[in-house]
């Protein structure tokens, strides 16, 4: 499987008029055909304005073929493309590989929030942080729990992403707060050398009422 991470910014003041177009057409035109909907959110904290979708594919080859269909589909363009263009300012993507030792996780319920981390390692030294992550998964995951580790392909390379659930933000910070006090969690953290992380980012995102993952 392939994961391709989308992000899409907005002009102020356009977010809801692009959601309630996505819900009502975009996603009955696209469904699960062209690519399966993982999460869809929007950002809460860290860049306001944007959407951020998950998508999943069997490999490259089955993404390119499936993204050609969809534009050959005759609802899709005029009624939905055509529409939401003018709310946009930007699109990003990035094609990511998931973890097979972590796997993607199932959540139950709904009324989480999620957070989406990205960290970028200096070159050839992405694989010893995620050794390292792996080796203290057990231990982070008594606070809260992962939804899934990636790693980039294209669109930013030697970086990983991972996602989190909570239940609130209440719970993050709880949680935050937790970790820092957990003395074993830093021990773990601690094996293996100096990290060799030179970039970390975060955005706090609300699922839409379009994503699977709530």
């Amino acid at each position: 499987m392939i994961y391709e991470l989308r992000t899409y910014t907005m002009r102020p003041g356009t977010l809801p008029a692009y959601l309630k177009l996505n819900a009502e057409v975009g996603r009955p035109v696209r469904g699960d055909r062209y690519g399966k909907l993982i999460g869809g959110w929007t950002t809460e904290f860290g860049t306001l304005n944007q959407y951020v979708h998950l998508w999943e594919y069997a490999d490259p080859n089955t993404r390119e073929r499936l993204r050609a269909e969809l534009a050959q589909n005759p609802d899709w363009a005029p009624g939905y493309t055509s529409q939401i263009r003018p709310f946009m300012q930007k699109q990003e993507n990035m094609l990511l590989t998931l973890d097979d030792e972590v796997g993607l996780r199932t959540v139950e319920g709904s009324g989480h929030i999620y957070e989406l981390r990205t960290y970028s390692a200096l070159p050839g030294q992405l694989g010893g942080w995620a050794a390292g992550f792996k080796r203290s998964l057990a231990r982070r995951e008594t606070h809260s729990k992962l939804v899934g580790l990636w790693t980039t392909e294209v669109g930013g390379l030697n970086a990983a992403v991972h996602l989190w659930v909570y239940d609130s933000l209440q719970h993050r910070a709880q949680v935050r707060e937790a970790m820092a006090n957990d003395t074993e969690l830093q021990a773990l953290r601690a094996t293996g050398g100096p990290s060799p992380l030179i970039r970390q980012e975060s955005v706090v995102l609300i699922p839409t009422t379009v994503s699977p993952l709530r």
